[in-house]
């Protein structure tokens, strides 16, 4: 059984503490790939609580407010820093729900360890030792993309690097690997390698489906995918869900082809939910 880390807001946010990992139920990071206001973000936020709640299970808001590794240099790229920190901010104190949000350089990792609950390090920049290691001297848990060019056999060392500045509180997220150009795959047997860290392993289920730069000025993507991975994923063993979704999702400014519709996260999650539940009762899963 992986460690349990536990979330908690504090007394002006959720009542109950987000717990991932250990003995928890399946816990779902959610939100849409890119910051676009604070109306939606907070709409999207609400919406999933909601179904959260109905599933009985932990909810993190997830959103850049920067996408700073877009295909094309004319491609949106979110609302900055301050602006996305501030919406943010309200997200986390509206929803009450915690929030996750992704670092680039180490300069921004402070910052944002002072808004956000979880810091993620995308998949690029996984092996990025400088901001590992300011991400882990923030105390906060950390979130680490596995890249997509990485094994599973890798990320102990990721994972160490994390552990040299005393961090404990980590989640490690599969999210597809290169195959060829402009491909990915899964290959589930990297679930239970990282999961054999200790540490709570989280399914991307909608980045896991981008066909990277396959429509030439950005990444392409196949979202109808997304029910049947996420399936496959509890059946093997995770401790979360990451699905990125958006009201409009062909509106949306980056990822359109792989966001979920938000009216389509909840048929998605239940069954999920109840493979999660099965398989932990087997106890095939440790």
């Amino acid at each position: 059984m992986t460690r349990q880390i536990t979330i908690d807001v504090g007394p002006n946010g959720s009542p109950t503490p987000v717990r991932i990992g250990g003995d928890a139920p399946l816990a779902l990071i959610a939100g849409p790939c890119v910051l676009e206001g604070p109306g939606m973000a907070l709409h999207v936020a609400q919406q999933l609580k909601a179904i959260a709640i109905r599933y009985g299970i932990g909810y993190v808001f997830k959103a850049s407010f920067d996408k700073a590794n877009r295909t094309s240099i004319r491609s949106a790229r979110g609302p900055g820093l301050d602006a996305g920190l501030g919406v943010l901010a309200q997200v986390r104190s509206v929803a009450k729900v915690p929030v996750l949000t992704d670092v680039h350089e180490t300069w921004q990792v402070g910052p944002c360890a002072e808004v956000v609950d979880i810091l993620q390090v995308p998949a690029f920049l996984c092996r990025q030792t400088d901001l590992l290691l300011a991400c882990a001297k923030t105390g906060k848990p950390v979130n680490v993309k596995k890249g997509q060019f990485l094994s599973p056999w890798d990320i102990p060392n990721v994972v160490q690097k994390l552990q040299s500045e005393g961090c404990e509180q980590i989640i490690l997220t599969e999210r597809g690997t290169s195959f060829g150009y402009q491909n990915l795959v899964v290959d589930f047997r990297s679930l239970p390698a990282m999961r054999a860290t200790g540490y709570p392993v989280a399914f991307d289920v909608t980045h896991s489906l981008q066909l990277p730069g396959n429509v030439g000025t950005a990444s392409g993507g196949m979202r109808e995918y997304a029910p049947h991975l996420a399936r496959a994923a509890c059946a093997v063993g995770v401790d979360a869900l990451f699905i990125e979704t958006h009201p409009h999702p062909n509106e949306a400014l980056s990822d359109a082809t792989t966001m979920l519709p938000l009216d389509q996260v909840e048929s998605l999650l239940s069954v999920a939910v109840e493979i999660h539940q099965a398989v932990r009762r087997a106890g095939v899963v440790e």
